[in-house]
């Protein structure tokens, strides 16, 4: 059997995807790689595919052992061999496994990476042909990369000890040039072949919105839009969560919760009502997620700044892995920056430099009214066009505002603040006084005696607060990373002294048009109603089985299948993403439902 046979025997696909068969191949060659390639691009293919080729067992290291379960059974559905060892699982599963993998039975076995620490499982593993070790998320193993574990790094010692080494394959979605000559480093990989396949996911539509205050009421506005939909809600800390779980069940949305304060039971369950489509929303902290492969999740809201950019890409990343058009949406607000920037300054080690550089570049996105994809490629060093035109920031309309007055009243504001006390403060002071607050600070600091106090009164809150923004994003105005200060930029010089002038865009209306659609070999299905006959006997077999819906058939099965109207088994193993053994396996129940759909139609 050849690779392509393996592609179609198991995974039901034709033809490999870009970047996908130079990985395999350099694989079976021996090679070591690095694949880069964004979350629905197909990574896990890559090792999938020479695992079914290589002799020997290829060793899967995952950073959560709460997704193992359904990696593995998706496998097993397609006829592929897989087990996974972790701590979920009782003395007896366990046995089994060891047995499985004693006896060569198994060709892919996923492992955390805290394993690898396990004596006896390393003597096991020295027993055995250990012939590829597959990192996914490798980015977890980077310094510089958003999450750490200390425990990949392992991994090149774990490599080192095995009697032969086996081919290293790294994978990640997210890494900027800095954190993937990370990865090559710390993984020990020799001269891999390195495929970045581009960060760009056509599919996702990305927008920020700035509710001021109405964060909770935009939120509602959002889900009401969505209600039949699956998503996830990202909230900054786990009080957040709870208090916009609460919220949404109020308001009678099906939703569930997930973060580390829960009890391992409750974060299970949770997670699996999410993931059998039980809950339709899930509110979590950044705890939940990673390596997530529910595939039908249609809209990813963050209710809080992450604080970079790699993570907010990760866990919007979490829409739309079917390749069906998906909702990424920030709902931005000034506290949340603070909030990060306390967080990162008081890091176990001290402050973070870098974690401040890269909490700037998540600012910026938030702040811009450039195109919000382009800043996300250029972040990760991808060329791109100006505009996409898929979207907010590209689909809104914007108009310009002269603001030079009261960009040279808040600037003048922050110098005399400066020259009364003899250090800079931050924002949320700036805004007292000019606004005319009358605060105890103020008064006790003397601030309501300046010229500038009370200067802006008649502005509200939230338009001082987009000053402010548009003069931080312009280079007016900065702040200081490590106390949160605000001070004059490189340019306010000119709009001080020289009257420059200061303009500032605004989007005033938004158009409706959907988001551009990814073009790929799945065509779109023709008739809705087949297509929601076909999901609902796709749950019916879910419930039955005890597995996520997803593992049957993905949503771009179903939309393939519904597109070509099989007839017969041969035309069934057409359909993309059906391979032998699930057509055998549920080949006569989907005929069916076609079939049934067909002479009602008639």
């Amino acid at each position: 059997m050849d690779k392509l046979a393996v592609l179609k025997q198991y995974f039901g696909h034709d033809a490999f995807r870009p970047g996908q068969e130079t990985l395999v191949d350099a694989a079976l060659s021996g090679r070591d790689v690095l694949g880069i390639m964004p979350t629905g691009g197909g990574k896990s293919l890559c090792y999938q595919v020479p695992a079914m080729l290589l002799p020997g067992v290829t060793l899967v290291i995952s950073p959560l052992i709460s997704l193992m379960k359904d990696q593995v059974a998706a496998l097993r559905s397609a006829g592929v061999p897989a087990a996974f060892l972790n701590s979920s699982q009782d003395l007896e599963e366990a046995r089994q496994v060891w047995g499985a993998v004693r006896r060569d039975r198994v060709r892919l076995l996923y492992v955390a990476p805290e394993r690898l620490e396990n004596a006896r499982f390393l003597e096991l593993m020295a027993s055995r042909e250990i012939r590829m070790v597959a990192v996914d998320e490798a980015h977890c193993i980077s310094q510089w990369g958003q999450d750490f574990r200390p425990s990949y790094l392992k991994i090149a010692d774990f490599v080192a000890s095995l009697p032969r080494r086996p081919v290293v394959a790294a994978f990640t979605a997210t890494a900027t040039a800095r954190v993937q000559e990370d990865i090559a480093l710390r993984l020990d990989l020799r001269d891999p072949v390195r495929v970045v396949t581009g960060f760009d996911r056509p599919n996702l539509f990305f927008d920020v919105r700035r509710p001021g205050r109405r964060k909770a009421a935009a939120l509602l506005s959002l889900l009401a839009e969505r209600r039949d939909r699956s998503g996830i809600v990202y909230c900054a800390t786990r009080s957040a969560v709870e208090r916009v779980c609460e919220e949404l069940e109020a308001q009678g949305f099906s939703v569930t919760r997930y973060h580390a304060g829960l009890s391992e039971e409750e974060r299970r369950e949770n997670q699996d009502d999410f993931q059998f489509d039980r809950k339709q929303i899930m509110v979590a902290t950044n705890a939940f997620g990673m390596g997530i492969d529910k595939s039908n999740v249609s809209f990813v809201i963050h209710y809080n700044m992450p604080k970079n950019l790699e993570s907010y890409y990760q866990e919007a990343g979490r829409a739309g892995r079917d390749g069906e058009a998906a909702d990424c949406i920030l709902l931005y607000g000034p506290g949340d920056v603070a909030t990060a920037r306390v967080l990162l300054s008081r890091g176990d080690e001290g402050p973070d430099p870098q974690g401040m550089e890269r909490l700037e570049a998540m600012v910026d996105y938030c702040k811009t009214d450039e195109c919000l994809r382009g800043r996300i490629l250029s972040y990760f060093g991808q060329p791109h066009p100006d505009r996409c035109g898929s979207c907010g920031n590209c689909q809104g309309l914007f108009s310009a505002a002269d603001i030079t007055v009261p960009a040279q009243m808040i600037l003048s504001c922050v110098k005399r603040v400066r020259d009364k006390l003899g250090y800079y403060v931050g924002a949320s002071l700036i805004v007292q006084v000019l606004r005319g607050s009358g605060s105890r600070r103020v008064r006790a600091l003397g601030l309501d005696e300046l010229s500038t106090y009370g200067l802006m009164r008649e502005v509200p809150r939230e338009q001082l607060a987009a000053y402010l923004d548009c003069l931080e994003a312009k280079g007016y105005l900065c702040t200081e990373a490590e106390h949160s200060t605000l001070r004059p930029g490189p340019g306010a010089g000119g709009v001080l002294f020289r009257g420059e002038r200061v303009s500032m865009t605004s989007r005033v209306e938004r158009q409706t048009a959907p988001p551009v659609r990814k073009q790929r070999d799945v065509p779109v299905a023709t008739d809705e109603g087949l297509l929601s006959a076909l999901k609902a006997e796709r749950t019916r077999l879910a419930r039955q089985e005890g597995v996520p819906p997803y593992i049957i058939f993905s949503n771009a099965a179903l939309a393939d299948m519904a597109a070509k109207e099989p007839r017969t088994m041969e035309e069934f193993l057409e359909v993309s993403g059906v391979g032998r053994v699930k057509a055998q396996r549920y080949g006569e129940t989907f005929l069916a439902v076609v079939a049934a759909w067909a002479a009602s139609a008639e």
